[in-house]
């Protein structure tokens, strides 16, 4: 796991409890907060996994290459 998917994952969270909250005292505010910094979340975990799977395969590549 990268930085940029460790920060997804934390933003997803945050923006979960975020919309909870705003659930609970009716803050419409805070609630569409939330639903920014889940989808911000996702983004980032998503660009991250996709960053990471690219080192992957480069590393792939290039042990195969030395063979």
């Amino acid at each position: 796991m990268n930085q940029d998917e460790l920060k997804g994952k934390m933003d997803k969270v945050k923006g979960r409890i975020k919309q909870a909250a705003g659930d609970l005292t009716d803050d419409e505010r805070l609630r569409d907060e939330g639903e920014v910094d889940e989808t911000v979340g996702k983004v980032e975990d998503f660009t991250g996994h996709a960053r990471r799977k690219v080192g992957e395969t480069i590393e792939d590549l290039g042990k195969d290459i030395k063979r």
